[in-house]
């Protein structure tokens, strides 16, 4: 007893106990306040979907469906998941006013909450795929250029060009060029497969090789354009030809010119 009250005396105890006791307040309000949190998340949750789906009947819903069901010239939005859609409507795409012709990257028309809201709402239709996080996205870290570049080379090469510039493809359809496009919808076009490109699983493309893609297609991105124009950087044949084309044109020009002034 005697010990135990000489403790209890002790000048250290005191800022312990106080210690002691502000730790445990601050333990209880995380509680308390992460079990009323959800609740709030819940509730915005569905007004960001409810949003979502009134900016979806002004201007989606004439070409999809009022449940989004699809019609005669869109597809159904049932299952295509958040990343669809964020891709296709973050990057311009969506809205389109002719459905017959390929859609062409623009500035969006939605604002970025608004965009949000669209995604909320068909996502919450059906699953499908996610748009990835940052932590997904660190293609600096967990990718690998030479990697990406014999991934590319075998999977995109044929539709976008061996330099990623893009190319023509039937039917008067093309494969956009990758220069300038976020490492976001890069990731979200792999796993979605947007209008002629196949979708490209994790089980075909796993999640570090579609890095490596997107890290390759980066480094592209940033070397410098020595010599002039780029001419599509699609070798020295592209080159070799247009030289040819404007030389013979000039050629042509002069004799036509001294015919001219023979006579």
């Amino acid at each position: 007893m005697k010990r135990l009250s000489q403790f209890r005396r002790h000048r250290s105890v005191a800022p312990l106990l106080m210690v002691l006791a502000l730790l445990s307040i601050g333990t209880t309000f995380s509680v308390a306040g992460a079990a009323t949190s959800d609740p709030i998340t819940a509730a915005e949750r569905s007004a960001l979907i409810e949003e979502g789906k009134q900016l979806f009947l002004k201007g989606c819903s004439s070409c999809h469906g009022i449940n989004a069901e699809g019609g005669g010239v869109a597809p159904s939005l049932i299952g295509v998941g958040a990343a669809s859609v964020d891709f296709q409507v973050a990057t311009g795409r969506m809205p389109m006013a002719d459905m017959s012709v390929q859609a062409m990257r623009k500035d969006p028309v939605y604002s970025e909450k608004q965009i949000e809201a669209l995604v909320a709402y068909v996502a919450s239709l059906a699953p499908g795929p996610e748009i990835p996080g940052e932590s997904q996205l660190n293609y600096e870290r967990d990718g690998s250029t030479a990697e990406g570049g014999e991934l590319f080379r075998t999977n995109c090469a044929m539709c976008h060009n061996f330099a990623a510039q893009g190319g023509a493809l039937t039917q008067g359809k093309y494969a956009p060029t990758l220069m300038g496009v976020l490492p976001r919808h890069i990731y979200e076009a792999m796993v979605t497969g947007p209008q002629s490109m196949p979708v490209f699983s994790d089980k075909t493309i796993t999640p570090e090789e579609k890095l490596s893609i997107i890290k390759w297609i980066k480094s592209v991105e940033a070397e410098p354009q020595l010599g002039g124009a780029a001419l599509g950087r699609v070798g020295p044949v592209t080159e070799g030809l247009l030289v040819w084309t404007l030389g013979l044109g000039l050629l042509v020009g002069v004799a036509v010119w001294l015919a001219m002034k023979a006579r």
